[in-house]
């Protein structure tokens, strides 16, 4: 089977690797190319655009950054609908918003495709590590065509219900590292304040009730300084308006996720909206320096 994948970023070029170690024919197309030599090299093939991916494709995936550029990949000038995809599944890993889902499998039913909206969590680690959680909407037999290949790079796989049902999972999903990422700062700001050995606070907590993926996998990194994104905060900046946008059309108050989505713009705005987002720490540490501790 030869696939297709379109965004090779800081998780996409990881799931590529492994699916050309499983054996399939990948072929690739973003949109800065060089960021697809490596996987070239390793025996993916190029595709000038996304319609040409498709064109050469069975299945495809994509994962690119906003709803904005889904919607370009998918129904711009030489995009994934360009091409004659009848008999194909499309698979948008990306973090997007329900509406676009259900219209991308509308517009793939009318073309005789299929399409799933796969978002995933796991962030940079998981797609390394083949770990990631994939929240998948659409029809249960295109579902279990696709399995055998999330099989190659998630841990975790469940299909919610039809066509906007992966997308309105990952939502779910945000909002709630929207409070652990908020906690696991604020508790390294306090612990810090109270001159407490931060190693021992992160091992302790991690060991009790308040354990969680957030403390586990960005603390450490916090206390390297270690910033590189994992998962961008711009993108979570996103994923938080998709997750209130779409809360407020149902006429639910989310209080705490609308504080979190304040906290990342602040830090935006301080210039650090190409950091990982336990750069969250740094609205409380300069520059994410952790502070010296005092004699």
């Amino acid at each position: 089977m030869k696939l297709g994948f379109i965004g090779t970023g800081v998780m996409g070029s990881s799931i590529v690797e492994h699916l050309l170690r499983a054996g399939y024919e990948v072929v690739v197309y973003n949109r800065t190319k060089a960021k697809a030599d490596s996987l070239v090299a390793k025996g993916a093939v190029w595709a000038d655009t996304p319609q040409l991916v498709a064109e050469q494709s069975q299945v495809i995936f994509t994962m690119v950054g906003y709803p904005t550029d889904v919607e370009e990949i998918y129904y711009g000038q030489n995009g994934i609908f360009s091409a004659d995809v009848s008999g194909k599944i499309v698979v948008d890993l990306t973090t997007s918003t329900p509406t676009l889902a259900e219209k991308i499998a509308q517009t793939a039913s009318e073309k005789g495709a299929a399409a799933l909206d796969a978002p995933v969590s796991g962030g940079d680690l998981g797609a390394k590590n083949a770990t990631l959680t994939i929240m998948v909407g659409g029809r249960e037999d295109i579902y279990e065509k696709v399995l055998p290949i999330f099989r190659e790079f998630g841990s975790t796989f469940t299909l919610h219900g039809g066509a906007g049902k992966g997308q309105h999972t990952k939502m779910a999903n945000q909002i709630m590292i929207a409070g652990t990422m908020t906690g696991m700062t604020e508790m390294l700001a306090y612990a810090e304040k109270n001159q407490l050995d931060l190693k021992k606070v992160i091992e302790t907590l991690s060991g009790g009730s308040a354990a969680n993926w957030s403390l586990s996998n960005y603390a450490p990194r916090i206390l390297r300084e270690d910033y590189s994104p994992g998962f961008f905060v711009k993108h979570f900046i996103k994923d938080l308006k998709i997750a209130l946008d779409e809360a407020e059309n149902q006429s639910l108050e989310l209080p705490a996720t609308k504080q979190a989505l304040i906290l990342y713009e602040q830090l935006a705005g301080k210039g650090f909206e190409n950091d990982g987002t336990q750069a969250l720490i740094k609205l409380w540490w300069p520059n994410g320096n952790v502070p010296e501790k005092k004699s």
